[in-house]
């Protein structure tokens, strides 16, 4: 009973802290909206969309807990609309109980089926690839596969972030979706094995660390490089490297997405499926791609020239569900081999 008296304590705390109005009291013209994505990278996106429709946009921003912190708010959440990065958060969300199916005709027409839920909870509204920072001096290949990462040709070259993180583990339990439990296993292994050092840091580090000659390929997001090269201290690492669109054999590149969900008690629920519908038109979906340089889920649309200078991405064909149904079984097989130990 204590427990329980503290949660409700937690959650009254978390309404009044709130910097919503109350679901009974919303305002039709507003939209809120808790995010995953920094403020600043997508701020300029909702001045758009007030400037487009007139709905003002109320913005919670966190790096992890938004989820759970809807679930503590329960029947009076003011949350409209989550939006998240990668598909672990996404499915996170879903598996809280904290979302509603998305019906709009639009968002059918325009995202590809591979980039929404079957059960409709979620969509995807940008992508970004899992890629290869190869040495520019010491890597003279210009293709990979992502099962070419377990060749012993690559023993002590390889730099990465934990495989616990969401990127790595959205990467395996792609392909363990593709090939089984027990393959991914033995290609997890064997991608331990040419490890340079102990998984650690982030993306941008992997690409450090190939600079340094720590080793010679390391694994990141395709918007990292790019960011990298307008970050006058990080430039040099993005410079000392070039980015490889890796493939799986006889598939595309793994592609990870940026999404939005609506939230499931949604106090202004017309006005969240407007900013939904309207993150994947023509002008949001530009924006997604000059600014915060990833792919569009828009067919037709260019991406930033910087991305572009990667090659033409063709994304794997696997739908992101059947890599969020693998989920568990990627962080389990990352214990089992004791990948970042």
């Amino acid at each position: 009973m204590k427990i329980l008296r503290v949660f409700a304590v937690f959650a009254a705390m978390l309404c009044l802290t709130s910097p919503f109005v109350s679901p009974a009291v919303a305002d039709n013209g507003e939209v809120n909206v808790y995010t995953y994505r920094e403020t600043k990278l997508i701020q300029p996106l909702f001045d758009a969309f007030t400037k487009d429709t007139g709905i003002k946009v109320n913005i919670v921003s966190a790096s992890s807990g938004l989820e759970q912190r809807m679930k503590a708010e329960g029947a009076n959440s003011p949350a409209d609309v989550l939006l998240t990065v990668d598909i672990g958060r996404i499915d996170e969300a879903v598996q809280a109980g904290v979302t509603q199916p998305i019906k709009s005709e639009v968002i059918d027409k325009i995202v590809p089926a591979q980039y929404r839920d079957p059960d409709g909870h979620w969509a995807g509204i940008s992508m970004r690839a899992r890629v290869i920072y190869a040495s520019k001096d010491r890597v003279k290949q210009d293709k990979i596969t992502y099962e070419e990462l377990a060749d012993p040709k690559w023993k002590g070259k390889i730099c990465m972030r934990s495989g616990q993180h969401i990127y790595n583990n959205a990467l395996l339990a792609a392909y363990t979706a593709k090939y089984g439990e027990a393959r991914a296993e033995e290609w997890l292994r064997g991608v331990k094995a040419n490890l340079a050092q102990k998984p650690s840091g982030g993306d941008r580090e992997a690409a450090r660390d190939v600079a340094a000659g720590k080793c010679d390929i390391g694994i990141g997001n395709t918007y990292y490089w790019a960011l990298m090269m307008n970050d006058p201290e990080k430039k040099p690492w993005a410079e000392a490297t070039r980015v490889i669109l890796p493939t799986f054999e006889g598939g595309g590149t793994h592609v990870n997405l940026s999404g939005v969900l609506l939230a499931k008690q949604a106090p202004n629920k017309a006005n969240a499926v407007s900013l939904i519908e309207w993150l994947v038109g023509e002008h949001a979906q530009q924006m997604y791609a000059d600014q915060n340089y990833e792919y569009p889920v828009r067919a037709g649309l260019a991406v930033n020239p910087i991305i572009a200078g990667y090659g033409k991405l063709t994304p794997d064909a696997l739908p992101i569900a059947k890599i969020a149904a693998n989920r568990k079984v990627a962080a389990t097989l990352v214990d089992k081999v004791g990948f970042d130990n």
